[in-house]
């Protein structure tokens, strides 16, 4: 999970990404970057770290031009992260590329290999980006025989990486002396969506992983982009789009309605918050099927991204309503903070038990999920040391029971504390005294009473079903050899040193030019 923007303008292009990359902040807080193109020239500032502190008015500076590209990172690993794998990525041949990702590629380490013994290109770091940027150049190199690109040539190399490349992926590039190339996997697992802007000087185009980073800078949302397609802009804001898969199929990933994307965002003709209204509707009637003697005086969210299925959850139980939880906001989202210890210590910083809403009461507690049972925990036990008579946990979304290989920090089934587990299990790990999850059925139906046409997910941390077909237990064994693998000594200095609170800022900058 990470956030891309894309942006052709008649104006000075810097400002307009550093705006979008705020609002897709909650989509990557490990790393930002910028790229943009000036004539024949990229230029290019990346750094780990979140938005506003990567980025200062003379890096800013350093980044003219009128188009450019631009990406808020969140590792996949679970460890400590590397500037070297902080994106966008660039290439000189054999036109000049840069490019931003968001999704996994679950066939990366074959392609790097193709890379080095097929292909004769060198990639130099563990980055499934890298990887991708390569076999886009190498397309390229092909479809174009090195000659003059047109809309054709691009389409048709597209079409290539769609042949060889496997897993989730939502792509923003800039091409030197030509303009933006964007697309979206065959399976349409990551969300990539189009707006638009009329000037007074031309038409500007933007393409970014959700609709509020389209409109909250100004821009009209025109549309998603389909599964496969992908979308050219030239450098006089032409827009150029064409189908570049054989048998593409949406499949959306549903955890984005749960947890990743903003609930003021539109996906796929989905509004984000009315799908949690939904949730709310649908984990209120397992309740009342589950714990029909249970009494219950107040529900209260986790905020923010439980609060619309709390709300609905204590409408239809007709429970007050009442939030316990205070949120500290300059805390970033648990949930993709690299490593254990880290999210451990981050939630008693991130909340605080209200102890007048909790002493002697029976209290439903409503989260939008449960992964690795670490947040839940501290959360129960913050309610029992607020004074809670009885803790009700009640999660918005199906046990997380299998690892997601498609962008997702969920990689080992040992770290899933519902994998291999009842429900009465984990109610007595995290410390509940009951624990009611939410059906994967009705998690499904919850989006598709939104967008009838939407009939298919990408659910597999729930229901176990890869949609690509490439993944096999053999593979699922391999990444968590390789994520359990002792650390070197470097990794565990630089894990400790986050857990820490230090941060390391051998900040980038490269302006490259391209003949």
């Amino acid at each position: 999970m990470c956030g891309i923007v894309g942006v052709v303008s008649q104006s000075p292009v810097n400002q307009l990404i550093y705006d979008s990359l705020l609002l897709l902040q909650h989509r990557g807080q490990d790393a930002a970057g910028i790229a943009t193109a000036n004539g024949s020239n990229f230029h290019m500032y990346k750094a780990n770290g979140m938005v506003r502190d990567v980025f200062r008015t003379r890096n800013m500076r350093s980044l003219p031009g009128t188009c450019g590209i631009g990406q808020v990172r969140y590792p996949t690993a679970g460890s400590a992260s590397s500037e070297e794998e902080a994106q966008p990525f660039y290439v000189n041949a054999p036109f000049g590329i840069i490019l931003a990702h968001n999704g996994n590629l679950t066939n990366w380490q074959q392609l790097k290999d193709e890379m080095f013994r097929v292909d004769r290109r060198h990639v130099n770091t563990n980055s499934d980006t890298e990887v991708l940027l390569n076999v886009l150049a190498h397309e390229l190199q092909l479809s174009s025989s090195g000659l003059q690109l047109d809309p054709a040539a691009l389409f048709k190399a597209v079409s290539g990486v769609h042949r060889r490349v496997r897993g989730s992926y939502a792509i923003v590039s800039l091409i030197a002396g030509y303009g933006l190339l964007a697309f979206r996997d065959p399976f349409g697992i990551r969300p990539l969506c189009l707006g638009k802007q009329e000037t007074v000087h031309g038409v500007e185009w933007m393409v970014a992983s959700e609709s509020v980073a389209v409109e909250g800078i100004g821009f009209e949302f025109v549309r998603d982009l389909a599964p496969g397609e992908a979308v050219f802009v030239d450098l006089d804001g032409n827009l150029h789009s064409q189908q570049c898969a054989d048998k593409p199929s949406l499949n959306p990933c549903i955890f984005e309605y749960v947890y990743l994307a903003r609930p003021d965002s539109v996906l796929d003709g989905v509004p984000v918050y009315n799908v949690r209204l939904r949730m709310g509707d649908y984990l209120a009637e397992k309740i009342k099927r589950e714990l029909p003697d249970v009494a219950i005086d107040v529900v209260m969210p986790i905020p923010d991204s439980s609060r619309p299925a709390a709300m609905q959850v204590a409408a239809k139980l007709g429970v007050e309503y009442r939030e316990g939880f205070f949120k500290n906001r300059y805390v970033g989202r648990t949930f993709i903070m690299p490593g254990q210890a880290v999210r451990k210590k981050s939630v008693r910083q991130k909340l605080n038990a209200m102890a007048i809403e909790f002493k002697g009461k029976n209290v439903l507690i409503v989260d939008d999920s449960i992964v690795r049972g670490t947040t839940s925990h501290e959360i129960v036990q913050m309610a029992r040391d607020a004074g809670a008579n009885q803790v009700i946990f009640a999660s918005a979304a199906p046990p997380v029971k299998y690892p997601n290989v498609y962008g997702i920090d969920m990689p080992t089934r040992g770290e899933l504390v519902a994998h291999g587990r009842t429900d009465d299990e984990v109610a007595k790990i995290i410390g509940a005294d009951y624990l009611v999850y939410q059906d994967v059925d009705a998690l499904k139906q919850a989006v598709h009473d939104i967008n009838p046409a939407l009939s298919h997910f990408e659910a597999s941390c729930f229901d176990g079903d890869y949609i690509t077909g490439d993944i096999t237990t053999e593979y699922l064994d391999s990444i968590e050899r390789a994520r359990l693998a002792p650390a070197s000594q470097s990794d565990r200095d630089a894990a400790s040193e986050a857990i820490d609170g230090g941060t390391t800022r051998s900040q980038l900058h490269l302006q490259l030019s391209v003949e």
